[in-house]
């Protein structure tokens, strides 16, 4: 299996029409030890595919608000292992440790070595993913099963591996990280918008089951998020992408790991929803 990314769209050239380029916003990384908000202390939250990008973004918001966390990766362990030791640098406690999300063996590793490590779990977001992107007529059998067993089966492996935990703990805070592809589609992207869809119907079911358990389910559909991956793409598939956007900029990874901290640590009457954070492209 190849390396599992930020779950974010994928290939967007086939998307778009004209526009007019925005820079995306310069973002800042304030110390852990200056601010004062400590509203996740002493929880312990897994983020899996939280080696870059909005990963890595979800990962040290949580423990800038005083969560124990787990950075996960499934190859870049070196670049997990640098986001690890940032956090413990500013104060937070954080280890690294790999698990493919599309092994069923690997995800119950990943939760027995987070309770040997932290003696429970807290909050669980469902960050991973792959993309690879083909038109249909050339879109192989590997080509739909890696992004599925990734995208799709391993939300369930998480879940169903966590969620018991949870319930002898008391309750717990589930946030799946889908995309706006899942939500409009795109052309060369029918594996990636079908698991992207899939987890938006998952979040739903799972929510209306756990529930009684006090244990919530939500799910953040990002849009175009200033990551590697669009940051990559050329000025002109940049400029037409940003045509569709009312916003005119790309999103920042900031924006959308805020919006899970809150879910998980002030979304206490909130379960079996969908968030955009895509500037208006999607409404």
């Amino acid at each position: 299996m190849t390396e599992a990314s930020n779950s974010e769209p994928g290939n967007s050239a086939t998307l778009l029409r004209q526009a007019r380029p925005s820079k995306p916003r310069a973002s800042s990384k304030p110390s852990l030890r200056a601010d004062s908000t400590r509203a996740l202390e002493g929880k312990v939250a897994i983020v899996t595919g939280s080696s870059r990008g909005i990963g890595r973004a979800i990962v040290r918001e949580l423990a800038l608000h005083g969560a124990n966390v787990v950075v996960n990766y499934f190859k870049s362990r070196e670049a997990a292992e640098d986001v690890a030791r940032d956090l413990r640098a500013q104060g937070a406690r954080a280890v690294a440790i790999g698990a493919g999300v599309a092994e069923p063996d690997e995800v119950k590793r990943l939760v027995e070595t987070t309770l040997g490590e932290y003696g429970k779990i807290d909050i669980w977001v469902n960050n991973a993913g792959v993309n690879r992107d083909r038109t249909l007529r050339r879109l192989t059998h590997e080509d739909w099963r890696e992004v599925l067993s990734t995208d799709l089966d391993g939300i369930y492996y998480c879940t169903s591996a966590v969620v018991p935990h949870m319930i002898e703990n008391g309750g717990g805070r589930i946030v799946n990280v889908s995309s706006i592809i899942g939500q409009i589609g795109n052309v060369g992207q029918a594996n990636y918008a079908a698991a992207k869809a899939g987890i938006i119907g998952f979040t739903k079911a799972v929510a209306q089951e756990l529930v009684r358990y006090n244990i919530t389910v939500n799910v953040v559909c990002p849009g175009f998020i200033a990551t590697d991956m669009v940051t990559a793409l050329t000025d002109d598939v940049k400029e037409k992408l940003l045509e569709r956007i009312p916003m005119h900029r790309f999103g920042r990874p900031e924006e959308v790991a805020t919006l899970v901290r809150y879910l998980v640590s002030e979304g206490d009457y909130i379960t079996g929803q969908q968030f955009n954070v895509n500037g208006g492209m999607y409404m």
